[in-house]
């Protein structure tokens, strides 16, 4: 587990935007524990959440143009990462989308940077990749290219067959998929604390049934 991982789930877990017990996911799965990026809801978070991210995009070493965030928690997390960029030297332009297009003043489903040249779609998870389709296909209509997709939390579990939601992104959209941090380094994590074995034993039993390595 990398530093940047570690340092992450420890700030999410401490924003109680990580938890742990049991929820429900869209699939109708038990999950032992929740991510919702939508609890980093202040100034201070969203800039070191634009940070974890900037981190883990120069890690992946994915080429890109700009950042598209799709609507709504995309666009907080993109205008978080091109400010953390900026600060360190790379000024990108963002861009993100309506959910319904505006049909007076500037009009239309975009907002913010004309989409042009490689796009690195900006989310926290890739649950079914609904938004990671529905972004392609906006991004192309403009003339640009979905280069990538960065996100927070990698499950790694089971999409729509045997592969993980990633997985699935990248075999079908032929994109590579950066992530602050997955479920390894979840566990990981876990496992060096006190007080959390049964924690631990429940999110290992989850990834016995619908884990993917």
């Amino acid at each position: 587990m990398s530093q940047i991982s570690q340092e992450f789930i420890a700030f999410a877990i401490k924003k109680q935007v990580l938890k742990f017990g049991e929820f429900k996911t869209k699939a109708g799965r038990l999950s032992p524990y929740f991510f919702n990026a939508g609890l980093f809801n202040d100034g201070e978070s969203l800039l070191k959440l634009g940070e974890f991210y900037a981190d883990s995009i120069k890690k992946s070493q994915i080429e890109f143009d700009m950042l598209f965030g799709p609507a709504y928690k995309g666009i907080t997390l993109a205008a978080s990462i091109a400010i953390a960029l900026a600060k360190n030297g790379h000024n990108v332009p963002y861009a993100y989308n309506r959910k319904e297009a505006k049909n007076h003043g500037e009009g239309g489903l975009i907002v913010g940077a004309p989409l042009q040249g490689r796009v690195l779609i900006i989310d926290d998870v890739i649950s079914a990749g609904t938004s990671v389709r529905e972004s392609i296909d906006l991004i192309q209509q403009h003339g640009a290219k979905a280069c990538g997709v960065a996100i927070a939390l990698d499950r790694q579990e089971k999409g729509l067959g045997e592969l993980s939601a990633v997985q699935e992104a990248q075999t079908l959209h032929r994109l590579p998929v950066c992530s602050i941090a997955n479920l390894s380094d979840l566990l990981a994590f876990v496992a060096n604390q006190p007080g959390m074995a049964q924690h631990l034993l429940n999110i290992q039993a989850y990834r016995q049934l619908y884990g993917v390595i």
